[in-house]
């Protein structure tokens, strides 16, 4: 392995060492996010990614609103939107550790307050969307995705280890699946119920399983403070 790779592989873990990920799709992106944050010009602060990311969740939120009230053509806006949101919120963090000036928990909480206003968003874009009798998707997609933070904070005081993935998926891999929804939905009107029936009751199943592993981590530490 040469010098020049070896030094770029240490540059990168040093930029994600603040978490750990385990989504499928974690090297590729890393991989991308590093390549990008070379090119990100000196008068971008995180905070102005930050800014891009949101202005990418209002746009997924206009694509919704739109194709309702005008064409299905605008839901592809929504795709734009979302890849928007991934550069912003994907580089904000990141850049800062690039630059050597992170703010570890002024990040942190911006990270989460910030992402849960994206979740909103994109449940009340498809509120303005969906046929009266399937909204409610829309508020159980919001509700899941918050029990899914809470549990991500949760396992962040018992563990000591900050996890945004579920297992093999994670908010990358969630954006693909709602680009994935939109193109689905653009094809094939109405069909966005099927996929939102989809995504609410695996989203469930998931938060499930992490609420029963937190748990577990949970009586764990119990153990190990009892013995001290």
């Amino acid at each position: 392995m040469a010098i020049s790779e070896k030094v770029q592989i240490t540059e990168r873990k040093q930029i994600f060492a603040d978490r750990k990920r385990s989504n499928i799709m974690r090297n590729g992106e890393q991989f991308l996010i590093h390549a990008l944050l070379k090119c990100v010009p000196g008068w971008v602060s995180p905070n102005i990614l930050t800014g891009i990311g949101m202005l990418g969740s209002f746009i997924v939120f206009g694509g919704f609103t739109l194709a309702e009230h005008y064409h299905k053509n605008f839901l592809l806006l929504g795709i734009v939107g979302l890849i928007v949101n991934w550069l912003g919120d994907s580089l904000d963090g990141r850049l800062a550790y690039y630059r050597n000036t992170p703010r570890k928990w002024y990040g942190f909480a911006l990270d989460i307050i910030m992402d849960w206003m994206s979740i909103i968003l994109t449940g009340l874009g498809y509120y303005y969307y969906a046929n009266e009798s399937v909204k409610v998707l829309g508020f159980l997609f919001v509700v899941l995705y918050g029990w899914s933070m809470i549990i991500s904070l949760l396992r962040y005081k018992i563990t000591n280890v900050y996890r945004i993935d579920s297992g093999w998926f994670g908010p990358t891999e969630l954006r693909v699946l709602i680009a994935l929804i939109f193109i689905v939905e653009w094809l094939f009107p109405q069909t966005i119920t099927y996929s939102a029936l989809i995504t609410t009751a695996s989203l469930f199943i998931i938060n499930m399983v992490d609420t029963i592993k937190l748990l577990e981590a949970g009586n764990e530490r119990d153990r190990e403070e009892k013995l001290k």
